[in-house]
């Protein structure tokens, strides 16, 4: 199994989809980091930013002005971001497709992390044909297989213990390629070759990563709960920790705890995660703010720093930006 920061795509992309949200990788990917910070602060409005503003917070990431810039002017090729120019400055915001895929997203990490149903036994299997010289559908299609929740069982056999929904239907409907879906039970064979579906999973793994999680997290929290983390140290955590825990329903995405080793760590690792990205949510809004403010835009125009009780709710992406959030 791969490390979930070997992931290509959290957002596959279909090859018909307007915008191309940027590749989960290794470290901190400017990119990456570019479309946290707006989707952590103003994905409800579509607020406008200075890109100076942006260039700034990503620097307190450690991300050079060069390295800034160019992941803005990427962000815009790739129709995520949107820019609009005032005398001399140069404002950008979200799209309104990549907000609707970040919103959408966002509810998908913390419905598929939360405490799963009952599960009743079945497994759903997926089983597609596509020639090898068709490499990119090949990788888009196992893209949507990981983001609904597959993991390869054998070499085009994807298996999954939920049932596919209609939305998922309809997400899998976009990719070509030669598809068959089953659901059953497995039957077990009293032979050395008989492999346990779970086995598509490395559970060690998925284990190894809720733990290093939790190391990671758990002593941060008496500092949170004190008001201790301010400023840049709070924007910088929030985006850290959304940036890891939403490998999380990629790598056990709502596996039958069933089938699962005692003191399965999903529970406590979603936990801890809100306690720290709630927690640190008013600390960080304020300076972003006023990160905003000293570089000429409007400190309190569309900059709201989001809940998981927001993003599980959904956030309804204007069709039109209301002209109060225009910059200028």
């Amino acid at each position: 199994m791969s490390s979930p920061f070997d992931i290509e795509e959290m957002f596959p992309d279909d090859g018909d989809h307007p915008v191309r949200l940027p590749r989960r990788q290794a470290g901190n990917s400017p990119q990456g980091l570019a479309v946290t910070l707006l989707a952590d602060y103003t994905l409800r409005d579509l607020a406008w930013l200075p890109s100076a503003a942006i260039a700034a917070l990503l620097a307190e990431a450690q991300v050079s002005q060069t390295g800034a810039r160019a992941a803005i002017s990427r962000l815009v090729r790739r129709g995520v971001l949107e820019g609009s120019r005032q005398g001399r400055h140069t404002f950008y915001r979200l799209s309104r497709s990549a907000a609707a895929d970040l919103a959408s997203g966002g509810r998908w990490i913390l419905t598929a992390t939360a405490v799963p149903k009952p599960w009743d036994g079945c497994w759903t299997l997926i089983a597609f044909s596509l020639p090898q010289e068709r490499g990119t559908q090949r990788r888009a299609l196992r893209g949507q297989l990981r983001w609904l929740g597959f993991a390869p069982l054998y070499d085009g056999l994807w298996i999954s213990p939920h049932e596919l929904t209609p939305p998922d239907q309809a997400r899998l409907g976009q990719v070509t390629g030669t598809v068959t879906v089953f659901r059953g039970r497995q039957a077990d064979l009293d032979t050395v070759t008989n492999r346990d579906p779970l086995d598509a999973w490395d559970i060690a793994a998925i284990a190894g990563h809720y733990e290093t999680f939790l190391r990671r997290w758990r002593p941060l929290l008496p500092q949170v709960s004190a008001g201790q983390v301010s400023g840049a140290e709070a924007v910088r955590a929030r985006t850290e920790v959304m940036d890891t825990f939403r490998r999380f329903p990629t790598l056990d995405p709502r596996l039958p705890v069933e089938l699962l080793p005692p003191g399965w760590l999903r529970e406590p690792a979603r936990e801890v995660f809100a306690a720290v990205y709630d927690g640190l949510a008013d600390a960080a809004e304020q300076h972003v703010r006023a990160v905003v403010a000293r570089f000429g835009g409007s400190p309190h125009t569309g900059i709201r720093a989001h809940l998981t009780t927001d993003i599980l709710a959904g956030t309804v992406v204007p069709a039109t930006a209301p002209s109060g959030l225009l910059p200028g």
